[in-house]
């Protein structure tokens, strides 16, 4: 899968073992930066990851800042791109399932390292139920008219 990350300050350590992680598990990965802990502002990193989404050069995205609650409202202003801010396994499932998210965002200050790599695996695993949630998703695109 070409997958898309990136990160501020906050985030890079964590973006890192996410990048190595994926690479290990021999998807295509183009990160974004950041690179540094030197303070930089996220909604450019946002931008970059959910252009590549929206454009098709990505199939997802993951982007990582303190919370991951900035990241998602930048990357929501791009069309076609369903950032989700997610805090656990379970989240993880239904914003794939449900809401069939295609940017991942989390939070390095909020999350263990070990929980965070297991939540971008299962986040890459599980698809989209369709049925009502297709409708549903129609109606969030259906915003951005």
């Amino acid at each position: 899968m070409q997958i898309w990350i990136g990160a501020d300050h906050a985030g890079v350590a964590l973006k890192d073992r996410i990048r190595d992680m994926l690479e290990a598990d021999h998807h295509q990965v183009t990160d974004q930066g950041a690179h540094t802990g030197e303070s930089v502002d996220y909604p450019d990193f946002a931008a970059s990851v959910a252009q590549g989404v929206s454009s098709g050069s990505a199939e997802r995205g993951i982007l990582v800042c303190g919370t991951g609650i900035g990241m998602s409202i930048a990357a929501n202003k791009v069309s076609g791109v369903r950032a989700a801010v997610c805090h656990d396994l379970e989240t993880v499932r239904l914003s794939r399932r449900h809401n069939q998210a295609n940017v991942l965002a989390l939070g390095a200050r909020t999350l263990e390292p070990k929980l965070a790599l297991s939540m971008v695996r299962e986040w890459l695993r599980v698809g989209f139920e369709g049925g009502r949630h297709d409708r549903r998703v129609r109606k969030i695109s259906s915003l951005e008219r």
